[in-house]
């Protein structure tokens, strides 16, 4: 198998992947959403289209469904984010969790 590219995954879209049993049940564990609404969600992130979100946060903010501005500025702690960055962020997760 040869590897052509790599793409930061949350556990939602990772989980598509996993073929094994065992540890695709241990991974449904931590999911918080559905794989399909884990693809909705990340392109509402990118339609803000902020040079300060990366593809690794991301897959955090997927994986742990912030509640809160404390929440998002641990998942943000190299990254300073205003005010509006935070609440279109928090608006857009609301709707998922």
């Amino acid at each position: 198998m040869t590897i052509k590219e790599t793409t930061a995954l949350s556990l939602a879209e990772a989980n598509e992947y996993i073929e094994d049993e065992e540890i695709n049940g241990f991974v449904k564990k931590f999911v918080k959403i559905k794989p399909d609404e884990a693809k909705k969600l990340r392109n509402e992130i990118d339609k803000l289209d902020n040079i300060k979100i990366k593809s690794e946060h991301i897959v955090k903010i997927i994986d742990l469904l912030p509640e809160d501005e404390q929440d998002l500025a641990k998942i943000f702690n190299e990254v300073s984010l205003d005010s509006d960055e935070i609440s279109k962020i928090l608006e857009i997760v609301k709707k998922y969790r």
